[in-house]
C-alpha cells in the first residue's frame, strides 16, 4: 500500500472512546406535551427529544451560541449534547407527541463527545432511515408498561443515540460538525491514529508512529490532523490523557496509580503537565471540583 492510500475504515471508532466515557440515557417523558415546556440547563446532563408526530416552535435563551428559534414541522430528532435551557413552544390544542429522555455524560463537561459537537442537532427521521428500526422498538416499548419497562426504554434510547453517533461520523457537516474530534474520527486516515490512541493513552505515540497507522507521511499527516481535528496530534494525545485523569481524580484514584496508565513516569510528572494544562495541582482540582457539586 502506498502512503497515500486510504486505509479501510472497517474500525470500531466508537467503543475505546465510550468504554472510557459512558453515555447513559433515561426517560422521563413519553406523550403529548401542550402548550409552552421548559428544559434546565445542568452540567453533565443533556437531552434527547424524538417528536414523533406534531409540530412546534424551539427557543434558546438569549445568548447561547446557536440559533435561537426553529420551527419544526416533521418528526424529527432533536440531541442535545451540552447544557443548553431550551423551551417547546405546541401550539396545537392537541399538542405534540413526544418520547423523551435525559442524557448523561460522564466526566461532564470533560466528555470528549460532548465537547465535540455543537450545543444542539436537530435532524428530521425521515434522513436517518438507519435509527428505524431502533426507533420502532423504542416506541413499542415507551407506548406501553411491561415488565422491565423503564431498563428497556433506557437501553433501547442508549441504542439510539449509539447509533446517531455513527450517522454524525458518516455525515457530520451535514449536523453542523466541520471540525474536530467527530470529525477526525470521520476521515479514514486520522480515525485510526485517534482510535489507537484512545485504546492506548499510555503509549509514548510519535508523530511517525501515528501517521505510519494513517498511511500517511508525517508532514501531511501533522497538516491534515491539525486541519481536521483543531489541535496537534501531541495536543491532543495530552487533551486525552488530561480527560482521563480528571475523571480518575474525580473517582478518588490516586494520582501515583494514574500516572502510568497514562504514560507519565511517576505522580510528578504527571503533576506536573496537569498544572501547566489547568493552572492547578491535582489536589487543588479535585477540592475545587469537589466545591462546585455541593
Amino acid at each position: 500500500m502506498s502512503k497515500c492510500a486510504a486505509p479501510t475504515l472497517a474500525l470500531d471508532r466508537l467503543s475505546s472512546l465510550l468504554g472510557q466515557f459512558p453515555v447513559s440515557a433515561h426517560l422521563f417523558h413519553s406523550g403529548v406535551l401542550c402548550g409552552v415546556t421548559s428544559f434546565d440547563a445542568q452540567p453533565g446532563r443533556g437531552f434527547f427529544h424524538v417528536l414523533r408526530r406534531g409540530s412546534m416552535v424551539l427557543t434558546h435563551h438569549k445568548g447561547a451560541d446557536t440559533i435561537q428559534r426553529l420551527e419544526v414541522s416533521e418528526p424529527a430528532l432533536l440531541f442535545y449534547p451540552q447544557p443548553l435551557a431550551h423551551q417547546f413552544h405546541n401550539v396545537s390544542q392537541e399538542g405534540s407527541d413526544f418520547t423523551c429522555a435525559s442524557v448523561h455524560f460522564e466526566g461532564g463537561a470533560n466528555h470528549p463527545l460532548a465537547r465535540a459537537l455543537p450545543p444542539v442537532i436537530v435532524l428530521p427521521l425521515a434522513q436517518l432511515p438507519s435509527l428505524a428500526g431502533a426507533l420502532d422498538l423504542l416506541f413499542q416499548e415507551a407506548d406501553q408498561v411491561r415488565c422491565g419497562h423503564r431498563l428497556m426504554v433506557d437501553r433501547l434510547f442508549e441504542v439510539v443515540l449509539l447509533q446517531l453517533l455513527r450517522w454524525l461520523l458518516d455525515h457530520g457537516e451535514e449536523s453542523g460538525v466541520s471540525m474536530g474530534l467527530v470529525s477526525g474520527l470521520a476521515d479514514p486516515h486520522l480515525a485510526r491514529a485517534l482510535t489507537a490512541m484512545h485504546e492506548s493513552p499510555q503509549t509514548s505515540w510519535s508523530l511517525e508512529s501515528l501517521a505510519a497507522l494513517a498511511a500517511m507521511s508525517r508532514s501531511s499527516f501533522a497538516s491534515r490532523f491539525k486541519r481536521t481535528v483543531g489541535v496537534a496530534p501531541a495536543e491532543y494525545l495530552t487533551e486525552w490523557r488530561m480527560a482521563i485523569a480528571k475523571k480518575q481524580l474525580s473517582q478518588r484514584r490516586a494520582v501515583k496509580l494514574i500516572a502510568p496508565d497514562l504514560g507519565y513516569a511517576n505522580a510528578s510528572a504527571l503533576s506536573r503537565v496537569f498544572a501547566q494544562r489547568t493552572g492547578m495541582s491535582p489536589r487543588e482540582w479535585l477540592a475545587r471540583s469537589d466545591r462546585k457539586t455541593r
